[in-house]
């Protein structure tokens, strides 16, 4: 064989043609566009020793330029403490997959249970599951929960504040599942409230969606949204940045019934783009409509405790036409992440890690505004670790100038707008350098 690792032999490939009834691969492609075939051998190197293809990774990584980041917009730069990578690269645990088996599975269940627990107690809502694979994707089946839920109503409201790249993956879900998917405009910031209820008065609602904290960073007031959407017999969904929840009001203490999101924040690094974790948390009352899988504890013959899968809705598990959702795969490693980073902080620890960066994002605002050259978009409105600027500059050349001194200042929104994220990662010469590269730059806007 020329490639040892393609398993088609000559023999292979005729055969398989034959069944096809074709008589060469040519006939097989003939209805791909001859515009986008290769028409040439494929250019690929020749082989490498070990030493060869090790500099040759060494000299392409050495491209990246590490940055102090201060870019946010759902995704934070977080410290992993050292013990959580040396756990999960254990082989029981990298190379673990779904518990099928019970009996042979008690590590990975129970691991998954604790990871449960802990965020049911984060939320402050009744149950877990475990889990999904990012944020968007998490609050956009928390959305069809909702609709689910209600049975007859297939209406869904969403904040304009939550995140955009939520919103964009909601309208996806929403399109091909016949949800009518409807925005509740913003003022100043915030959620708006008279539309809010204007809205809610038509009867046909079966959700509603909101986020804390907010696309700006800034943290919401919803009292009494959950007794007015209740009553109206819909269901209310919070998004929420799963390390905040460790410092403010927690979705169950706003009332809500789901809470969705992504836990990337809990200690996970970026990794250019992933893999993240979605989390959903709900009521005891939804906990079938709840997609993916539930882990629970119960005792064996002998009386011993030990866990199981206890709640099955993929369509793997059942009848397709009963599946709630097919999106839950094996993120039962991100699952076990969490699980060790937030067993290593606690409650005080997260509340302590939340203090660390709110304190650092208030320092640097201040910092920033005294400077002149730039202004909080809500200078009103509260906020924990992230906040917008609305500049006298332009941002693209803000991007350029501080990135030459190895920082990445934000997140660009507009010509003049930045949402900069503070964490425990920056120090305060961090803060200090990013002030003043604003402080120099020349006012052109």
């Amino acid at each position: 064989m020329s490639h040892r690792y393609l398993p088609h032999t000559p023999d292979d490939i005729s055969e398989m043609l034959v069944a096809c009834s074709m008589h060469g691969l040519d006939e097989l492609y003939s209805d791909v566009p001859h515009s986008l075939l290769l028409g040439r051998e494929y250019d690929l190197p020749s082989e490498k020793s070990e030493k060869e293809v090790r500099d040759f990774f060494k000299k392409l990584g050495e491209k990246n330029r590490p940055m102090t980041c201060f870019a946010g917009a759902g995704w934070y730069d977080r410290y992993t403490p050292a013990v959580i990578p040396a756990l999960l690269s254990r082989s029981e645990f990298l190379t673990a997959y779904t518990p099928y088996q019970p009996e042979i599975s008690q590590g990975t269940l129970q691991y998954i249970f604790e990871y449960q627990s802990m965020m049911a107690l984060l939320t402050g809502l009744d149950v877990s599951n475990a889990s999904m694979y990012d944020g968007a994707t998490a609050v956009a089946e928390a959305m069809m929960m909702t609709v689910a839920a209600s049975r007859k109503r297939n209406r869904v409201l969403v904040s304009a504040t939550v995140l955009p790249q939520v919103r964009e993956v909601m309208a996806t879900y929403a399109r091909y599942h016949g949800i009518i998917l409807d925005t509740l405009a913003e003022e100043e910031g915030v959620t708006s409230r008279a539309d809010f209820e204007e809205k809610m008065a038509s009867g046909d609602v079966a959700g509603v969606v909101v986020a804390s904290p907010n696309r700006y960073g800034v943290l919401e007031n919803y009292s009494g949204w959950a007794d007015t959407v209740h009553a109206a017999k819909a269901l209310f969904v919070m998004t929420c940045e799963a390390a905040a929840i460790g410092a403010v009001k927690s979705p169950g203490e706003w009332g809500a019934d789901i809470a969705a999101g992504d836990a990337q924040s809990l200690g996970m690094p970026l990794n250019f783009g992933g893999p993240y974790l979605g989390y959903i948390c709900c009521t005891r009352q939804l906990i079938r409509k709840l997609p993916g899988r539930i882990v629970g504890a119960t005792v064996d013959e002998a009386g011993r405790r030990v866990f199981v899968l206890t709640l099955q809705a993929r369509e793997q598990h059942i009848r397709r036409e009963k599946a709630t959702s097919n999106i839950c795969s094996n993120q039962g490693l991100m699952a076990l992440f969490v699980s060790v980073y937030m067993s290593l902080l606690g409650p005080q620890g997260l509340k302590e890690l939340n203090s660390i960066s709110c304190a650092g994002a208030h320092y640097l605002a201040e910092r920033i505004v005294n400077g002149g050259k730039a202004r909080l978009s809500y200078p009103d409105k509260p906020f924990l670790h992230e906040f917008e600027l609305t500049t006298s500059f332009d941002v693209d050349a803000l991007m350029q100038r501080a990135m030459k001194q190895g920082i990445l200042p934000g997140v660009r929104l507009a010509d003049n707008r930045l949402l900069v994220a503070v964490t425990e990662m920056q120090s305060r010469d961090d803060l200090d350098c990013l002030a003043d590269i604003i402080d120099s730059m020349p006012s052109t806007l």
